[in-house]
């Protein structure tokens, strides 16, 4: 059943090429990759599932290398997030920051983990990490396997982009008492250089697939931001003949659930991006199946997946490990110019589901549930099986 599962999945051959690199479509585009360089990964772990899922992205990344010419150095950074936060009273130490810098100096790449408190934000901060791509790409064999009913799920084919550098998550806050009460206060700011800047990387990506926009604002409740957004959004896409539609967030996430097919290239203000990214893992039929990339124009790249550190399932071995997977492929394919590892994993994603196993998130009737390590230990049998008869 293994091996049938595994050739039916390699016949379907378009299904084993993945498209451009979406790093082609940045302000400044990710430069080719030479394959005879050292491949530099630096891995933070993180917390949470972050220890139960990362290895086994790191195991198949191992066999890819053995199935290639490719020549891999692999280093761990420290702590992050809020284990970081608890030691160091910081969630992105020094540390870690000249590990991210030693890593990018040799032309490598971050693969993370989940990091909590703010050790993202931090990270993407420090190194101008302007532009979120998150693939919302269902697998077929999993169509039914979510809460959305399969025919708005066979029609999503989207690629959310969102904003990094400013916007509330970016901002500067303080916590005060005046006369006995508490205060919160939170100010942020978008500047018009930094929404022509994405929106430049909107377009370009539209330009090579539907050639339209979704944008997601919120005109009444933030006019200012809002009103910014959508006069550089409708003069840079007139200029470049790209369809431009407009969304409020509250009705953009009903609308991306029930009616998917409309979106093709999604861009958004940075909160709203998080909301999207998460409302959308719904068309995937967990959030453990959630990834992207984060970029900035000196050809850094740091992979992560969207579910966070999952405390609660931690250690269960329950977690479901594919996201952390599909952001591998990402990486490989985007930093290492490695198009043919990416469509290798996806196809043995798709072999195992294929062939019934599943973790418990994405179960259906009649499946053969496996915990965590028993699933990445049939994915890795399933890549081996691919790597027989593709190479890499």
């Amino acid at each position: 059943m293994l091996e049938s599962a595994a050739r039916a999945m390699s016949d379907e051959r378009h299904d084993m090429q993945p498209p451009r690199r979406l790093t082609q479509w940045l302000v400044r585009p990710m430069p080719a990759f030479d394959p005879a360089q050292t491949h530099h990964v630096g891995v933070f772990e993180g917390e949470g599932v972050g220890p139960e899922v990362v290895p086994i992205a790191l195991d198949l990344l191992d066999r890819l290398a053995a199935a290639s010419r490719r020549r891999l150095s692999i280093s761990t950074g420290g702590v992050i997030g809020a284990a970081a936060k608890a030691r160091h009273g910081t969630s992105l130490t020094g540390d870690a920051v000249a590990f991210a810098r030693d890593v990018f100096a040799n032309n490598g790449a971050l693969f993370c983990g989940p990091g909590g408190d703010r050790f993202v934000y931090e990270l993407r901060r420090e190194f101008d990490l302007y532009c979120k791509f998150t693939p919302i790409e269902p697998i077929p064999e999993l169509s039914d396997a979510g809460q959305v009913r399969p025919s708005a799920v066979a029609s999503a084919d989207i690629i959310a982009v969102r904003e990094n550098m400013g916007g509330i998550y970016q901002g500067e806050w303080q916590d005060v008492r005046e006369g006995g009460e508490r205060i919160a206060s939170h100010r942020f700011e978008y500047r018009q250089s930094m929404v022509e800047r994405i929106l430049a990387v909107s377009i370009k990506l539209a330009e090579q697939r539907r050639r339209r926009i979704h944008i997601v604002l919120k005109p009444g409740g933030i006019p200012s931001v809002s009103a910014l957004w959508r006069e550089c959004a409708e003069r840079m896409c007139s200029d470049a003949g790209i369809e431009l539609f407009e969304q409020e967030i509250d009705n953009s996430v009903y609308q991306l659930i029930a009616d998917p097919g409309q979106f093709d290239v999604l861009v958004s203000p940075n909160m709203f991006g998080d909301v999207l990214a998460d409302c959308g893992a719904l068309l995937l039929a967990s959030r453990g199946l959630s990834f992207s990339g984060n970029f900035n124009d000196r050809g850094n790249g740091v992979y992560q997946t969207g579910h966070g550190a999952a405390r609660d399932i931690a250690g269960k071995d329950v977690a479901n490990p594919l996201g952390q997977v599909l952001a591998l492929g990402m990486m490989l394919r985007e930093n290492f110019s490695w198009p043919e590892a990416d469509a290798a994993l996806k196809s043995a994603i798709r072999a195992t589901l294929g062939a019934g196993y599943r973790t418990s998130d994405i179960a259906t009737p009649g499946a053969t549930v496996l915990g965590t390590r028993a699933f990445g230990e049939m994915l890795a049998r399933m890549l081996d099986g691919v790597l027989k008869r593709q190479q890499v």
